[in-house]
């Protein structure tokens, strides 16, 4: 270990395990029964939560209904959710007695994926509000945004949260200084982790006021119209619906990610004195159930996406029972378009209703 003398000295020799030992954060040698336990639990919630995710993009994609920019933007948030899934499963796959492995890069990379997935769901929820606020406040269902300034808005949230997951290997770290040294991620700079913790928590208290701002516009608002005509009243119950399903997105990632956000934020400030690592584990795996739920919340929230959702898992399984039964090459070809079209019918009949909700309601 170093001594106090040579606590600001620059020596980038260490490796992950010096900077571990340093912090007195304790390495895995062994396998255990938690270890196995950790690593199967979170591969089996990471292999669901790139499932569901890949589940809400393809139903966005393949429904017309959700070609707005609202649900664009929901898209990328699973995009997000998706991102996150493969950030843990990483994550996972390199934990225990396999952080002892890795190189200084390797470490830097396996958090910043974590890093990445989080500003871009913060970010996305960010754009999210203010859409919301922008159209609600006129009174419309959904944003007249242009699918290109969609395009480069998602584009500048995936570069804002690639630049702060790269922030710490690019230099912002304890490598120079190791008394500034993170307890939960010991190779971090307490004073990044103060930083990032406290502009996430920044960005949500934004977020809430706004949602809090929309909500109370729209029921005073919804009052006042529901007065004049079915019609009024139809549309307010629609944007009204589609707020309730946002803002419970928004409250369940502030309630998964705030006891994580906290715990970094005591960890810089207070370093050991924290007991950090005492609650790092359950505040990880609550984090990680964020990205799980967010499927449940549009499938139980939203009728249309639940109906896209049955129409592409029947899709897969009727295409799945056609190739493992014994067909020959005539039967095959008979029956495939078959199964194609009965998609496409349901497809064109929701696209179709939607189409008439649009212009009767909206």
């Amino acid at each position: 270990m170093e001594s106090s003398g040579r606590g600001n000295a620059c020596d980038y020799s260490h490796n992950v395990t010096f900077f571990y030992d340093y912090v007195g954060k304790e390495i895995s040698r062994d396998w255990c029964v938690r270890d196995c336990v950790v690593v199967v639990l979170g591969l089996t919630i990471c292999l669901i939560m790139i499932l569901s995710n890949i589940m809400v993009m393809a139903a966005i994609l393949i429904n017309r209904r959700f070609h707005f920019p609202i649900y664009f933007l929901l898209a990328n948030m699973a995009a997000a959710d998706l991102f996150a899934g493969l950030a843990y499963t990483n994550l996972v796959l390199n934990t225990g007695p396999w952080t002892i492995r890795l190189s200084k890069q390797q470490w830097f990379i396996r958090n910043a994926l974590v890093d990445m997935s989080l500003t871009a769901s913060v970010a996305n929820l960010l754009a999210v509000a203010v859409e919301r606020h922008q159209t609600i406040i006129t009174m419309q269902l959904h944003s007249k945004m242009t699918k290109r300034r969609v395009v480069l808005l998602i584009v500048c949230i995936w570069a804002v949260s690639i630049i702060m997951g790269l922030v710490p290997s690019m230099g912002w770290n304890c490598e120079c200084q190791l008394s500034d040294c993170s307890i939960i991620a010991p190779l971090y700079s307490r004073r990044y982790m103060i930083f990032w913790a406290s502009l996430n928590l920044l960005t949500f208290s934004v977020m809430v006021a706004v949602y809090t701002r929309i909500y109370v516009y729209v029921r005073r608002k919804g009052k006042r119209m529901s007065q004049h005509s079915s019609h009024h009243l139809r549309h307010n119950e629609t944007v009204f619906n589609l707020m309730k399903t946002i803002s419970i997105v928004l409250g369940v990632f502030v309630i998964c990610w705030t006891p994580g956000l906290m715990t970094l934020l005591l960890d810089g400030i207070m370093g050991k004195d924290s007991h950090a690592l005492t609650y790092e584990k359950y505040c990880l795996i609550l984090a990680e159930c964020n990205s799980l739920v967010n499927p449940i919340i549009y499938s139980f929230r939203d009728e249309e996406m639940r109906r896209t959702f049955k129409c592409i898992l029947c899709c897969l399984c009727r295409r799945s029972s056609d190739h493992q039964g014994e067909q020959s090459p005539v039967e095959f070809n008979t029956l495939q378009p078959e199964v194609d079209n009965g998609c496409e019918v349901k497809s064109e009949k929701a696209n179709f209703t939607a189409l008439q909700m649009i212009k009767t309601e909206w």
